[in-house]
């Protein structure tokens, strides 16, 4: 659908300075409402079809895969405090459920970004809370996600009938915030089936084949934050300009950045759940992969390989970095350790560099 309308299904090319190159005719509004018809009736088959065939399977080793506990990110419309993707304001929830609203502008206040000397990833975390960062499995200090699981743990309800219902059968199931790291892949198609619901009613307002898409820019200075919920989570741009309207500082959260903590962390749980003096399974190397994957439906994508062969390689070192006999080291692999502050690095690593793609 974005393809036919907006030149190409990633990274559209038809957004310009000042809103979009060309209005939707008549005739486009008419063909994306059957594909989005069509697109409905997809999500609800997927949904039930996930329900009946597999997260029914899903037995406390899976719910427990990763588990770790955190707070959560993300948007929700003002006014009544439903899932938003856009145009709404930030809600990051602690815990027990209380909250702190703020706009997107207002990030900096609310979300600090701590720094590791092993990592080129920032690890975004709540500066609010007062509590600094920690990423220690037994004290996790300023942790939340985003994403999916995420967006509707914040949303007090969703505005569409069909992913509202899911919502609550969701809930009355696991609870909110619901914390189990398997949980995004349900979420994420409830999500779907909002998605659809939306577009249907987005193509059923005659306001959107209004001709006036795109108002003049005039270069100028100052800054400009914006924020939107992409699917792989809460996406901030934050820019400052020159009186010409170039960029002269530019700070990027995205979705999967907000989400390095908390990937690592449950990528470490598994690890020392699963991996037994020095023993790396055929299952401990499943377990790791589906841990980071449930997070970050752009990971799975990426992580293919042309001979079919094994996404990951896992080695085990002691708290020296010495490799464990039996286990030996083959690059690229995700190295972990027994030790506090080893562990949390090499944990990161394998969410880094450890998910090589083809």
């Amino acid at each position: 659908m974005l393809e036919k309308f907006a030149g190409r299904s990633i990274h559209p090319d038809a957004i310009v300075p000042g809103g979009f190159s060309k209005p939707m005719s008549g005739p486009e509004r008419e063909q994306l409402h059957g594909d989005a018809l069509d697109q409905l009736e997809f999500a609800r088959y997927a949904l039930d079809f996930a329900k009946e065939r597999v997260f029914s399977r899903f037995d406390a080793g899976l719910m427990q895969l990763g588990e770790i506990t955190t707070g959560f990110l993300g948007m929700v419309n003002p006014e009544d405090g439903s899932l938003a993707l856009s145009g709404g304001i930030l809600r990051l929830m602690r815990l027990d459920g209380s909250f702190h609203e703020f706009s997107g502008r207002e990030y900096t206040d609310f979300i600090g970004e701590h720094v590791e000397p092993w990592s080129y990833a920032k690890f975004p975390y709540a500066r609010v809370w007062g509590e600094g960062f920690s990423m220690l499995l037994d004290d996790p200090r300023g942790i939340y996600r985003t994403n999916c699981l995420a967006r509707i743990n914040v949303a007090d309800f969703i505005r569409t009938p069909l992913a509202q219902a899911e919502l609550l059968e969701f809930r009355s199931l696991f609870g909110r915030p619901a914390q189990s790291t398997i949980l995004y892949h349900w979420a994420r198609l409830i999500e779907l089936l909002y998605a659809c619901e939306k577009v249907i009613e987005l193509l059923e307002d005659p306001a959107i084949t209004d001709q006036q898409v795109r108002y003049d820019v005039v270069p100028k200075a100052g800054r400009g934050v914006g924020c939107v919920e992409a699917p792989r989570g809460t996406l901030i741009h934050d820019y400052s300009t020159d009186e010409n309207g170039l960029i002269t500082r530019a700070n990027l959260i995205v979705g999967t950045t907000h989400n390095m903590a908390p990937i690592n962390m449950s990528v470490n749980r598994v690890a020392r759940d699963l991996i037994k003096d020095g023993e790396v399974t055929g299952e401990a190397l499943n377990r790791i992969e589906m841990a980071v994957r449930a997070y970050d439906p752009c990971i799975s994508c990426a992580t293919h390989r042309l001979d079919g062969g094994k996404t990951i390689e896992v080695s085990v070192s002691d708290a020296n970095g010495i490799l464990i006999e039996g286990a030996p080291l083959k690059a690229p692999s995700l190295v972990i350790d027994r030790s506090g502050k080893a562990s949390r690095m090499s944990a990161a690593h394998s969410a880094l560099r450890g998910i090589p793609s083809a």
